[in-house]
């Protein structure tokens, strides 16, 4: 169980509080118009909470180099538009615009800071939790605020100054999405209903095969059901035949992790044959057309882009019949009406489970919410790759870092934040 301060145990009102949050968007490449204003309203509920403190927000817009790494100062005007008031935006990140703009706020002010990934430690520094909390960032903003809020599990695997940097300067608190992400997939981790199933698929292999593998030798689930290039992958290492073009797709997708990711699923199909199910039949695309084939009539040269209807009928029975399922990555090509059927029905059927669902994020958590299925989900999660490394078992570093602070500083609604 994962043990972390959430904002139901501190009373921060009256406190400067710094919240980092992942409101990274989708921006109109011409005008920087937001496309997606999704991330913004999922930090709705813990501004809510903190509306009697002096909310300082970390945020980030994109990387350097890419074409939609801008200042934030659009962001902040647009979580003013969806509040309906003034975010006061500062064009600094720790210098002295930021100090005497953090010093001068009263309760119940916002204000946010700029780009953040456009400090260099940001981008460039690593190290453990001491060697980050060095940082200029961590440094300079820990003199003026009382508590640290991690709000953005989308950024959870990442090690950053403003991720995992105030571990040991001020108490780190888990936001309400932040704690919703991991009391939810704690749930489906430690007592999930059986039968427990999970459903990898997309091409992000190396990914699945990790949260195969976990799911499979910790007995979280007791089938793992294959979609998309990870079915591909495992048909292949079973000795089905399934095409040069496919398997250097496989190849080129996952490069320097081949020999390991094949490694790995190898090893599961010799430890787990009975629990790891592979698609019976595909579909191909044949000059454009979508050409269902049996295995057994596999090799094809021509690419796979979806499972076959009886498959299909297999794994919505499957999802249907299941006490839990965690769901990551689509079926096939879905962005082709052709070759979207099966993941389609793959999300038909998970709306329609009396099961619990998890949906992994990224794609898969997107296509959810286009098709307004995300109500009937028992959780979608907002963090792809954070949400996969969690499912894999493996240690993030922004709830390692919660974890940590809340063993070093532990305070109560009765005690006063202990600021060092």
């Amino acid at each position: 169980m994962t043990k972390v301060l959430s904002l139901n145990e501190v009373n921060l009102d009256g406190r400067c509080v710094l919240v980092r949050v992942d409101i990274n968007s989708p921006l109109a490449p011409e005008t920087n118009v937001f496309l997606d204003d999704t991330r913004i309203r999922m930090i709705l509920p813990t501004l809510s909470r903190l509306n009697r403190s002096k909310v300082v927000l970390l945020v980030h817009q994109s990387r350097p180099g890419k074409n939609d790494f801008t200042s934030t100062l659009g962001h902040s005007r647009e979580l003013g538009r969806i509040l309906g008031r003034n975010v006061k935006w500062v064009d600094d990140i720790h210098g002295q615009k930021a100090t005497d703009a953090i010093n001068q706020m009263e309760n119940g002010d916002i204000i946010m800071l700029n780009n953040v990934r456009m400090d260099a430690e940001e981008i460039g520094l690593k190290g453990d939790f001491t060697t980050l909390g060095k940082s200029q960032l961590v440094m300079k903003l820990s003199i003026v605020a009382d508590a640290f809020v991690n709000d953005a599990f989308a950024c959870a695997h990442r090690s950053s100054p403003s991720i995992t940097g105030f571990t040991h300067h001020m108490p780190c608190i888990a936001g309400e999405l932040m704690a919703n992400e991991i009391n939810r997939l704690d749930k489906v981790m430690e007592k999930p209903k059986r039968p427990a199933i999970a459903v990898l698929g997309g091409i992000k292999v190396d990914d699945s095969v990790g949260v195969a593998a976990n799911m499979l030798e910790k007995s979280i689930c007791d089938h793992v059901w294959t979609t998309g290039g990870v079915a591909n992958l495992f048909l292949h290492l079973s000795g089905v035949k399934i095409g040069d073009i496919n398997v250097d797709f496989l190849k080129n997708e996952l490069g320097d992790s081949w020999d390991e990711t094949c490694r790995i699923a190898s090893s599961l199909l010799v430890d787990y044959p009975e629990c790891i199910i592979m698609p019976n039949d595909i579909a191909a695309n044949i000059a454009g057309n979508r050409v269902d084939l049996t295995v057994s009539q596999l090799p094809i040269e021509a690419p796979i882009f979806d499972l076959g209807i009886t498959s299909i009928r297999a794994l919505s029975k499957a999802i249907k019949s299941a006490g839990t399922i965690i769901l990551n990555g689509p079926a096939g090509v879905f962005e082709m009406p052709d070759f979207a059927l099966g993941t389609i029905e793959m999300l038909n059927a998970c709306a329609e489970t009396e099961g619990y669902v998890v949906i992994g994020g990224g794609h898969t958590a997107t296509l959810v919410m286009q098709r307004g299925l995300a109500d009937k989900m028992g959780h979608v999660s907002t963090g792809g790759g954070a949400c996969l490394e969690f499912l894999s078992g493996r240690v993030l570093p922004a709830i390692a870092s919660l974890e940590a602070s809340a063993e070093q500083f532990e305070f109560s609604i009765s005690k006063p934040v202990d600021h060092q």
